[in-house]
């Protein structure tokens, strides 16, 4: 099986990622896209010219290595996705030979951490937009329109991958509830950038509490990207 996992930024991606690494079963790799969204769009992120250097540029090269053979003979291969980096020029039928599940989470939570990463973020910055474009796209091929929220996941762990993994026709594995610390071995040249925090973890965060401050001058993108949100929630996987 293959894995596309789409979410935005800090959604409890990495996390998600170090989860399925740590099955014996399955390979995993992270955000293939990235150096083929930042040449597209020209875009100034953080690590940018070791980004481009760092994975092949050409999408129609990421995507024909996504839909092959499962790295390392593995039986199943979780891709790590962000939604936004699925521009004009990346082409999307690639998508009908994967599994396609969809990571959400707050967006009061995602500004507030991507704003002390990354200043002056924008909507397509925190891909809620083009999370629910791909999410329809998907639900118009017939596929299943599979949603998990990350603050469901860092309330009971065990219990949404379970379920996830019911979803998905996968057993469950317990190794999925903890991982090295110190990172993985498939993490992006950017992780030193954006990982620290996951990176000194062995499992996943304790539950979020109280809703996060987002400093005034970004509430309009709060205010965008909710219904983008709450639209997403409705699909929710439930256990």
């Amino acid at each position: 099986m293959k894995i596309a996992m789409w979410s935005g930024p800090r959604n409890l991606s990495t996390a998600m990622m170090y989860s399925f690494a740590n099955r014996p079963d399955c390979a995993v790799v992270d955000e293939p896209f990235y150096s083929s969204y930042l040449r597209l769009t020209g875009l100034q992120h953080p690590m940018r010219a070791q980004i481009l250097a760092s994975q092949s540029q050409d999408p129609e090269v990421v995507a024909t290595e996504l839909s092959g053979s499962n790295p390392q003979g593995k039986p199943q291969f979780y891709q790590k996705h962000m939604t936004q980096h699925m521009v004009q020029g990346i082409r999307r039928d690639w998508m009908r030979n994967v599994t396609n599940v969809f990571l959400i989470r707050h967006p009061a939570r995602v500004i507030a951490s991507y704003a002390a990463k990354r200043e002056n973020p924008t909507l397509d910055d925190i891909g809620f937009s083009k999370q629910l474009e791909l999410l329809e796209l998907v639900k118009g091929w017939g596929q299943s329109a599979l949603v998990v929220d990350s603050h469901d996941i860092r309330d009971d762990p065990e219990g949404l991958l379970r379920g996830l993994c019911d979803a998905l026709g996968l057993e469950f594995y317990c190794e999925m509830l903890q991982w090295p610390r110190g990172g993985h071995v498939n993490d992006g040249v950017w992780a030193s950038h954006w990982y620290g925090k996951v990176w000194n973890s062995t499992s996943f965060a304790s539950p979020e509490v109280s809703m996060p401050d987002v400093p005034e001058y970004l509430d309009n993108v709060l205010a965008d990207a909710m219904p983008f949100y709450q639209e997403l929630s409705r699909h929710k996987l439930q256990v």
